[in-house]
């Protein structure tokens, strides 16, 4: 059985995008939370997946049929991912000194590689997470190159910088 320190090391070496999910919550608060898991799952249907920690006060709000924003960061936000990854006690407070604005009724972050809306269609079991499975309804990708994680920096993959 493989150890934790060694499964942590292995999986720090994977590229990971860097996302900002958010949501609104009931009385119109913003809320979000930096994801690394962001992936793309079907294209028929168009579904992507994340996951969230079992801790996480974000998974409150996205329950099955819940909307759901996917804010895809670029390069050039790395501290914007920073301040939505602290643990804080009152979420909507990462939205403090943040630039963003309402779209489809989910709190959007202006100048992102990219964006997706949808609704969460199901929660899989994952160990200490939860898998969201999201049906996309709506989407927008730019040049801007996307913000990655891996060995525990962030950065981008340079040919993508280069162009940008």
């Amino acid at each position: 059985m493989i150890d934790r320190e060694t499964f942590l090391e292995l999986m720090s070496g994977v590229c990971s995008p860097v996302t900002v999910v958010t949501a609104m919550t009931a009385d119109g608060r913003p809320h979000g939370t930096t994801v690394s898991s962001f992936a793309s799952l079907s294209l028929d249907p168009p579904l992507v997946s994340f996951a969230l920690d079992r801790a996480s006060r974000l998974l409150a709000h996205l329950q099955p049929g819940d909307r759901v924003g996917v804010n895809i960061l670029g390069a050039h936000q790395q501290e914007m991912a920073s301040t939505f990854a602290r643990r804080r006690r009152e979420p909507g407070l990462k939205f403090d000194g943040v630039t963003w604005t309402v779209r489809a009724g989910l709190p959007y972050l202006p100048e992102s590689a990219g964006w997706t809306a949808g609704r969460v269609e199901r929660h899989v079991d994952g160990g200490d997470h939860v898998l969201l499975v999201v049906h996309v309804e709506e989407g927008e990708s730019t040049s801007t190159a996307p913000l990655i994680y891996a060995r525990r920096v962030f950065g981008t993959h340079s040919l993508l910088a280069a162009a940008s």
